[in-house]
């Protein structure tokens, strides 16, 4: 594919085409051309823009947004990615050394998504009991 929308070699696309979920014997229309929309997904991932900012060239976005939704839910990027690995891993690409940073990030008391109680009437300084 002769384009300045192209990411992946032919190479690295015959890795990943037997993944691709086959439409035949489905319902409604058939899946657009795999490729193409992989590249888009690519595309809009490494350019780091919003999925309606996406190019016209690959289709309608709400087309790759679905695929790449889908493929996230079925397990389909999760097996491209551990095929990707093992290959790399076979060539010797892949270096499993690890660092760790025992860097320590303390969060604001507020900063948590848990409900916080307060102690109600006491923390806040009023009288349980009216004065009469």
């Amino acid at each position: 594919m002769n384009s300045r929308y192209a990411r992946l070699t032919d190479a690295q696309w015959e890795l990943i085409a037997p993944f691709m979920p086959d439409s035949t014997g489905r319902a409604g229309r058939p899946f657009k051309d795999h490729r193409l929309v992989v590249e888009g997904i690519i595309y809009r991932y490494r350019a780091g823009i919003p999925w309606r900012d996406l190019p016209e060239h690959f289709g309608s976005w709400k087309t790759v947004w679905k695929r790449h939704r889908r493929y996230a839910a079925d397990g389909t990027w999760d097996a491209v990615l551990a095929t990707l690995l093992g290959h790399a891993e076979s060539r010797g690409l892949v270096d499993w050394e690890v660092s760790v940073d025992s860097t320590i990030n303390r969060a604001h008391q507020h900063g948590t998504n848990l409900p916080r109680h307060t102690g109600g009437p006491v923390e806040l300084q009023e009288s349980s009991r009216r004065a009469p």
